[in-house]
């Protein structure tokens, strides 16, 4: 009989237990984090802060000195009268129910677009240009795409185009987990490093009494990194997948998809689009020309993005011929299936839904912040950063996690001696990063519904570069404290 030592039998074990180790479900994940937060409102004493209107801003802000415990409101686990913690879904669908129904309504409209096979083979000529090249393509559209987040906080606005990524990259021989990263990553590390984003750093340098969108230069090197590095995780990624499919990580989704994916491998020459096919590729250039201008010259919202989505749904079945009755049912098959991330949406909202109930938000804020006047330097600087990503879980809106969370943090620095520029530093990428892996942000929820990603699966690929982020704008917060910024 051979002896295994116990140490070696014991890492054995660990090592197969990782292996074996399923990331759970996401709504198991959502579920498992309001089932946290229930419990938190009977743990964590209720506070709130008073609210008070911005001079410099406009906007309703904290105010600091103001912070009071208040009488316990847990949540209840059921009443036949009151809000319960089984009332939670339908109040997140309620309060999400504008990006719930933009993901249903823009999937149905673009699958009526689909199908009628002008954007598969416009699509497929494109990737048979960059047939061997497709790797090109990835930082040309990331940077496109994070000049949008740059300049005008796009991150939800982004959403209209990931039906078109995933399509492209499946076309050049990648998966959907690329598409959806060149347009929603491309958007995040924009919105992130958004030197001039009017949401993130305009806001809180109102609110902290600096120029707009002074110490510009610092933030356009930091954007840079992050630009660069996201790029070559993704085209890391895109290789891999590229010369073996099987490594993709949602290899199982492409496999369903396999059917209606395009493949170049057997053509060689372009195809001939027929009239129609042509008229049809020209209402899409004219809706997303519409779109684009909509957004960046009348600040368009969702209801305007999916009225230019039914106009092109519509339009373009009329123009293919399509009968009446076979397009709507395509436009119910393209909602159909999105119904599992739609549906995520409004659940992961019920998290704030618990939160707000047992009203422990500000608690937890003013604990935080209490925390971080204990410690002084850059450690303080350090636990700003960290404060923010805490609090991003609960206020996901960028606007709305300064307006809580700059009257508190601006004077705060001031005391321990961290300038509000590197306090507003803290702020942007403490709020910005963790958007693309937290549950509670709609605009990354509906991204998944949208290319069909499961939030396990994003998470999983998109962990070590989060990590990096994380790192990169720590040591940005280090500089900025060591050089005055």
């Amino acid at each position: 009989m051979k002896f295994i030592p116990k140490s070696t039998s014991s890492k054995t074990n660990i090592i197969s237990t990782l292996k074996n180790f399923k990331v759970p479900h996401t709504y198991v994940i959502i579920t498992t984090i309001i089932a946290i937060s229930f419990i938190g409102t009977y743990i964590i004493p209720a506070g709130i802060y008073d609210r008070i209107q911005d001079p410099n801003s406009g906007r309703m802000i904290i105010d600091p000195t103001t912070f009071r415990y208040v009488t316990n409101t847990p949540v209840k686990f059921f009443s036949f009268t009151d809000h319960n913690l089984f009332t939670v879904l339908i109040r997140g669908l309620q309060a999400t129910s504008e990006i719930v129904f933009f993901t249903f309504l823009v999937c149905g409209f673009f699958n009526m677009i689909q199908q009628t096979g002008a954007i598969n083979a416009g699509i497929e000529n494109i990737a048979l240009i960059f047939k061997n090249k497709g790797l090109i393509l990835i930082p040309v559209i990331m940077f496109i795409f994070s000049i949008g987040g740059v300049a005008i906080g796009m991150n939800t606005e982004a959403i209209a185009f990931v039906p078109l990524g995933v399509l492209l990259a499946r076309a050049l021989g990648f998966d959907a987990m690329v598409g959806m990263a060149m347009v929603a990553l491309g958007a995040g590390v924009g919105f992130v490093g958004g030197f001039i984003n009017p949401f993130t750093v305009g806001v809180a340098h109102s609110i902290a009494g600096l120029p707009i969108y002074s110490g510009i230069e610092f933030r356009i090197v930091v954007y840079i990194i992050l630009y660069i590095v996201t790029v070559l995780y993704v085209i890391r990624y895109a290789y891999i997948i590229k010369n073996n499919p099987s490594k993709s990580i949602v290899f199982d989704l492409e496999i369903k998809q396999n059917s209606a994916n395009l493949n170049i491998k057997n053509h060689n020459k372009y195809l001939k689009l027929t009239i129609r096919q042509k008229c049809v590729l020209l209402v899409l250039l004219l809706g997303f020309i519409a779109l684009t201008y909509g957004v960046l010259k009348h600040s368009w919202g969702i209801e305007q993005l999916i009225s230019i989505f039914m106009f092109m749904g519509i339009i373009s079945s009329i123009i293919a011929k399509i009968p009446a009755n076979t397009a709507a049912n395509n436009f119910l098959n393209g909602a159909k299936d999105v119904v599992f991330g739609a549906l995520a949406v409004g659940l992961a909202r019920g998290i704030l839904v618990v939160l707000e109930d047992g009203q422990i938000i500000d608690t937890i804020l003013f604990y935080l912040s209490n925390k971080i006047s204990a410690l002084p330097g850059v450690i303080s600087a350090l636990l700003m950063y960290f404060v923010q990503i805490i609090t991003n879980l609960f206020i996901p809106s960028g606007s709305g996690q300064a307006a809580t969370t700059m009257p508190i943090m601006a004077p705060l620095g001031d005391m321990i001696g961290i300038s509000r520029q590197t306090v507003v530093l803290a702020f942007q990428y403490g709020d910005g990063f963790t958007n693309y892996i937290n549950p509670t942000a709609g605009g990354l929820m509906s991204y998944l519904a949208i290319s069909q990603i499961s939030y396990e699966k994003w998470v999983k690929w998109m962990a070590p570069l989060m990590m990096i982020w994380l790192l990169i704008g720590a040591l940005a917060i280090i500089v900025a404290y060591y050089i005055g910024y």
